[in-house]
């Protein structure tokens, strides 16, 4: 936090002599302009869960951070973990669809897909009170052309953890950091302990880079 009000303070004063001494309110609005460029956006992205363990975890850490992320939730694990989707909205998470059962879009009817997604939808809804637009098709796979009432976002990543093939945490930040740019989204799950370890890392060393952490909507719609 130091660091952060320390570089304020610089970006003020570099703001004032920019504006040539026309009052702070100008010389806070050049510090607001510096400031956006001085850190590019990326969004965190967590799949499978909710988890009644590990996403407690994870929020506990993201709250702490005071970073938000986006969560694509599996219809049938919020059942019985109804507190956890509420505390994401109330914490200021984006949460999004990941279908109802995980499945490929693409390996079954379209009456089939059309109620993975909904049944999702509807379970999000009952504790959230909103329909997420947002879906992540499992493996990516995403069927066109389905017919919702509301227009629903497929959302992909830049950078894929494969936190899911390893418990090893170092090589799960080191895979994310090395070659994340600004813009990226980041693909991690919530439902291990190694990539809850490795989120909270990754998520240190990157705002240590001067990174800023967005949900999805705000990444792709802002």
């Amino acid at each position: 936090m130091k660091k952060w009000i320390t570089a304020v303070c610089v970006l003020l004063f570099l703001a004032v002599f920019l504006s040539g001494g026309k009052g702070m309110e100008k010389a806070q609005e050049t510090a607001g302009e510096l400031l956006d460029e001085e850190h590019p956006r990326i969004a965190l992205t967590f799949d499978d869960g909710p988890h009644s363990i590990y996403t407690e975890k994870l929020l506990d850490g993201l709250k702490e951070r005071e970073i938000p992320a986006t969560f694509f939730l599996i219809g049938k694990n919020i059942e019985g973990n109804e507190g956890l989707v509420k505390r994401m909205q109330k914490e200021g998470h984006l949460i999004g669809n990941h279908t109802y059962h995980h499945v490929n879009l693409k390996k079954i009817s379209e009456s089939q897909a059309k109620e993975e997604i909904l049944l999702t939808c509807n379970k999000i809804y009952e504790n959230t009170g909103v329909c997420p637009s947002f879906v992540r098709p499992p493996f990516g796979a995403w069927r066109q052309n389905l017919d919702f009432q509301i227009t629903m976002f497929p959302v992909s990543w830049n950078v894929d953890s494969l936190d899911w093939t390893t418990e090893n945490t170092e090589k799960i930040v080191k895979r994310v950091v090395k070659d994340v740019q600004e813009g990226d989204i980041i693909l991690m799950h919530d439902i291990f302990q190694s990539s809850v370890d490795a989120a909270l890392q990754v998520a240190d060393i990157l705002e240590e880079q001067g990174y800023e952490f967005v949900t999805v909507e705000e990444l792709l719609l802002e």
